[in-house]
């Protein structure tokens, strides 16, 4: 009898350990929140990183040659651009269930081809379209391409919408132009609305770009220049270029408070790979090394903290906004590129 009872209690606390080991399992497998999503572009996988120790939690497939992230509003999925280059035949948008840490059907743009950038608003999903020179508009509720709208100009790459969802602007690599696209009243004929284009001319390689909070200026980096050129969209004038100390400037953003400008760059050889400037003067606050080439930013909404992907180091630096002061590396995988902030 009482071996039974041994018996029996061993069986329990057998069982229970299974449980508490798969408590355990369970609670590792949960997609940590906030995260950070990077892109390792070389390996076409997506990392899902915990921001609190920078340990990369999970990887996901994330389809051929992927460039650009952005997550849903609800942080239960994020979509992938799939690029390949201008004249590229790749025509998806990679979807990941966060979650399940599973790749889903990829979206089918049909012929619309060489997707880049990304921008969700208004529930639905924005795209660029290299090889078509446009822009796309995805609605996941009925599962299809409802807008496309051409700029006319050369590798129309990145891409930001406004809050009213009245204003697209996307930069446009080989034309050096940014295109400010504007849904308007049409003055004459029946009551309706169309969307009028127009093409300012930038610097040589403008790429990397982003709107001042409160949508006053459009502030582009130059790759090709070593420049930053300032844009009024009130008056869709250049007002200023700045000269900056970066060699192939690829991407930039605004803090959420509109007061710093953070650029990065690829260019090869020692020097800065990350450029703060004050957004009120002008000037450049500070130029950092981060060991390599630089591309894709992401700052926290929170506005304490930037990720910068050091895409010649296979890492992520972490910058301390406050300071401007590198705090940490993580490593990555291949070439990390684009990166997501998931709430």
């Amino acid at each position: 009898m009482r071996c039974m009872n041994k018996r029996r209690i061993s069986i329990w606390g057998a069982a229970a350990l299974t449980l508490l080991s798969g408590a355990r399992n369970l609670a590792v497998a949960q997609t940590p929140s906030p995260a950070l999503l990077v892109l390792e572009k070389s390996d076409n996988m997506l990392a899902i990183v915990d921001p609190a120790n920078l340990q990369i939690v999970a990887r996901v497939p994330a389809g051929p040659d992927p460039h650009e992230i952005v997550a849903s509003p609800d942080g239960k999925l994020a979509y992938i651009s799939n690029y390949g280059g201008s004249d590229s035949t790749l025509n998806t948008l990679s979807v990941i269930d966060l979650a399940a840490r599973k790749a889903l059907l990829p979206i089918n743009l049909g012929a619309l081809r060489s997707a880049h950038g990304l921008a969700f608003a208004g529930g639905k999903l924005y795209f660029t379209a290299e090889t078509n020179k446009a822009v796309g508009r995805y609605d996941p509720a009925t599962q299809s391409v409802d807008l496309v709208l051409g700029t006319g100009q050369d590798r129309t790459h990145m891409v930001a919408v406004n809050e009213s969802l009245d204003q697209i602007v996307t930069s446009n690599v080989s034309s050096g132009t940014i295109s400010i696209i504007e849904q308007v009243s049409l003055p004459t004929g029946p009551p309706r609305k169309t969307w009028r284009v127009t093409n300012v001319a930038a610097g040589h390689g403008a790429e990397g770009f982003d709107v001042s909070p409160g949508g006053k200026e459009i502030w582009a980096a130059n790759a090709q220049d070593a420049t930053v050129t300032i844009i009024d969209v009130a008056s869709k004038r250049v007002t200023q270029t700045l000269p900056i100390s970066l060699r192939g400037a690829n991407r930039l953003k605004f803090t959420p408070d509109g007061k710093r400008v953070l650029a990065s760059g690829l260019g090869a050889g020692a020097g800065a790979n990350l450029v703060v400037l004050d957004s009120a003067t002008r000037k450049e606050l500070k130029t950092l090394d981060l060991g390599g080439g630089a591309a894709g930013i992401l700052i926290v909404p929170d506005g304490s903290r930037a990720y910068v992907a050091v895409s010649a180091k296979d890492k992520v630096a972490v910058i301390d906004l406050k300071n401007l002061e590198v705090t940490a590396y993580m490593s990555t995988g291949r070439q990390p590129d684009g990166l997501a902030w998931v709430q």
